[in-house]
């Protein structure tokens, strides 16, 4: 138990060692303008390379910026990363001690519990285990089985294919003469026929469940050992644990995750994670449609799995090694375990669900207009035309062309498309694993991509998806040739 009692401190100031309290001095003297934060906490942010925060000292002294900088960059030759560490630590011991101030902790049976069950948490021979089990019965079976699987099958047969899409089908042509015209709003590629219904019969059933479990995860206090369990393989491909919490964030959606990737702590672990989220981490909608394809045949999923683990640490090693700089540090506080409260859990599901459809809805009827557009001036058709012989080179048919460029406008869409065709019987197995491999590799959509440009320059955004098209075509022909070779059909 913690009994927590608020008191008025007026002592709440942060001492630093002295060679760290020089710095931070030298660097105030030259601060002459107003901001809103203290000169004292401008001059520490800028210190840990806060990249907005020196951007704003830039342009407010853009006269005295070259005695600033090169301050800073004697800090970082004399004492590297472990500035960063030491101004965290006189944080923490701060924190600490007005902690002792005004709380009273009672250890008793709870307390011995709870440090059991952090134990098998964070101890890599239980704590590996428990990922996976955690992985299997929260998003394969409940996201990818019930969810992917149940729900979104009774939504999209019993309701839309059944009821609502042919009834919407007989309106629009009985009202709109024009065919050109009735089929913007219904028909195979109408608003309501494709958008509407891969919006609320696919992707918000599949993207309920999926932060329905991220909520529960996130609010029992376990995302953080999950990170201090993933340290060490991470920093093989040049990021450290707390990676995995935008990484985490990503299979909900990658824009989200790509805008959280500025918590990281140097340019070049932003790089690295904003890459790997573009390439190979599926965002939940994607990823539960592709759970709910491969569902049905373990084997499949076995292999679409292991073949994107080992592309996203391939990828991410040969990255960190391109890009130069210091072997990321690790340093994160781990809060208590606790039982998720049902309160917190239905806020954030729908709080990220409510901001998650607001944003897919006007998306999707916008690719919906495009895909339109696109028909009735051919260029959709052209567009096809040109895929067509990428995806046949890949082993899948001419009709998978559409999925892809359906994938452009979004990842979610793309995937939605893929499983009409696989309900429709055009895949066979072999090619279904291929298909959803190629797909998550495939670019990033609109909304992701529109991210990377504000979030890392529009240079380093177009040369990721410059990188990444061809990429995701090839390694689709790869592990189509590797599934021939080993008898797959």
């Amino acid at each position: 138990m913690i009994d927590v009692k608020v008191h008025e401190s007026n002592n709440c100031k942060v001492n630093h060692i002295d060679a760290v309290e020089l710095i931070v001095q030298r660097l105030v003297d030259l601060l002459d303008e107003s901001y809103t934060l203290s000169r004292r906490s401008i001059a520490l942010l800028m210190m840990q390379d806060d990249e907005e925060i020196k951007n704003i000292v830039k342009n407010k002294q853009p006269q005295k910026w070259a005695d600033i900088q090169r301050i800073l960059d004697e800090c970082r030759i004399k004492h590297s990363n472990d500035i960063v560490v030491q101004i965290s630590k006189a944080y923490q011991d701060k924190a600490g001690e007005l902690a002792k101030d005004c709380m009273k902790i009672n250890n008793g049976k709870n307390s011995s519990i709870s440090n059991f069950l952090n134990w098998l948490t964070i101890n890599p021979f239980t704590g590996i285990p428990l990922i996976l089990v955690v992985l299997y019965f929260g998003f394969y079976k409940f996201v990818g089985v019930f969810g992917a699987g149940t729900v979104v099958d009774f939504i999209e047969t019993h309701i839309f294919d059944e009821f609502l899409n042919p009834m919407i089908d007989d309106l629009v042509n009985g009202a709109i003469p024009y065919k050109w015209l009735a089929d913007l709003f219904a028909n195979e590629y109408g608003i309501f026929t494709l958008a509407v219904k891969y919006a609320i019969a696919i992707v918000l059933p599949i993207v309920g469940c999926f932060f329905i479990m991220f909520s529960i995860i996130e609010d029992s206090g376990y995302l953080p050992r999950v990170s201090l369990l993933m340290d060490r393989a991470f920093k093989k491909i040049g990021l450290n644990g707390r990676a995995v919490i935008p990484m985490t964030l990503g299979f909900g959606c990658d824009t989200m995750a790509t805008m959280v990737s500025r918590t990281l702590e140097t340019k070049r672990e932003r790089i690295i994670a904003t890459f790997l989220l573009a390439l190979a981490i599926p965002c939940s909608a994607q990823l539960g449609v592709i759970l709910a394809l491969l569902s049905s045949n373990p084997s499949a999923l076995l292999i679409w799995v292991l073949f994107m683990v080992f592309v996203f640490v391939l990828i991410g090693y040969l990255t960190s090694k391109i890009l130069p700089g210091k072997r990321p540090d690790f340093y994160m506080e781990i809060p208590p375990l606790r039982m998720p409260r049902i309160s917190n859990v239905l806020k954030k599901t729908y709080t990220r669900m409510y901001w998650y459809f607001k944003e897919v809805l006007p998306l999707f009827i916008l690719a919906s207009v495009l895909i339109w557009i696109g028909n009735l001036t051919g260029l959709f058709e052209v567009f096809i035309n040109i895929m067509k012989p990428f995806v046949v080179a890949m082993g899948l048919p001419e009709e998978t062309a559409k999925v892809f460029l359906f994938g452009f406008f979004r990842r979610d869409y793309g995937a939605a498309g893929l499983f009409d065709l696989q309900g429709d019987g055009v895949l066979n197995g072999r090619q279904l694993v291929v298909a959803s491999a190629a797909l998550t590799l495939f670019v990033p959509c609109i909304a992701q991509f529109i991210m990377m440009i504000k979030e890392r320059g529009w240079k380093t955004a177009v040369a990721m998806g410059a990188f990444i098209v061809p990429f995701a075509f090839a390694a689709g022909y790869v592990l189509n040739q590797i599934m021939l070779l080993l008898g797959s059909h």
